[in-house]
């Protein structure tokens, strides 16, 4: 499966703002957005400066912004619209909520990962257990009462310690609880698209598929 590989830092240029890929680095002074906030490339400025963006291009960016925020390939992130389409209730909540249950995304919301690319290869080298069993699967989608939890083995892998400490005191989702020191963690109850944290505008995205 195809993924990308190159920096994260040209991701965030490219969407203005930050996308917080890369976890706690993200928010050090010397993140590339800080020293270069305009687009990547010899022509970035200059892009910058263009008029307004018309209406495509608004509901484009939003979608980039979302499935690389979430580290989705396109066709991964139209099978999930897909299917939030396809359930009762508004698409764009759902398809926010879809992104939000995945397994790699809960993994890196409890805390046990830096960001969701570290948390996605977590779950795909075998370090997660959902209800005792090894998931590898990034997309699995996690409900209500499940318990996730770093495998005893891999508790001691630096980067799962780092996040942890780093996370230490800092508050939780109210759909989700995590015990740190035994490492692990469950979704309390579904969430709504106002206990997501995120500022995007997914009906751009519903109006872009819908064209």
């Amino acid at each position: 499966m195809a993924r990308y590989t190159g920096s994260v830092c040209k991701l965030c240029r490219r969407e203005g703002q930050k996308l917080f890929l890369k976890g706690k680095r993200c928010h050090s002074e010397k993140c590339a957005i800080e020293r270069r906030n305009y687009p990547p490339g010899q022509h970035g400025l200059a892009r910058a400066r263009r008029r307004r963006l018309s209406d495509y291009a608004l509901q484009l960016r939003e979608k980039q912004k979302v499935r690389r925020i979430y580290g989705l390939q396109e066709a991964q992130f139209r099978k999930v619209f897909a299917q939030a389409s396809r359930e009762k209730g508004i698409t764009g909540d759902n398809l926010i909520v879809a992104l939000e249950t995945r397994l790699d995304n809960v993994v890196y919301r409890l805390g046990f990962a830096p960001s969701r690319r570290a948390a996605r290869q977590l779950v795909r080298h075998r370090h997660i257990l959902v209800e005792g069993e090894t998931v590898d699967i990034p997309s699995y989608q996690v409900r209500p009462g499940m318990v996730i939890a770093v495998k005893p083995s891999s508790r001691e892998l630096p980067l799962v310690m780092e996040a942890v400490e780093s996370r230490a005191g800092d508050g939780m989702l109210s759909w989700l609880q995590a015990d740190h020191k035994r490492m692990t963690g469950s979704i309390v109850e579904k969430p709504g698209r106002a206990d997501i944290p995120l500022a995007v505008q997914e009906q751009l995205i519903v109006e872009l598929y819908s064209k």
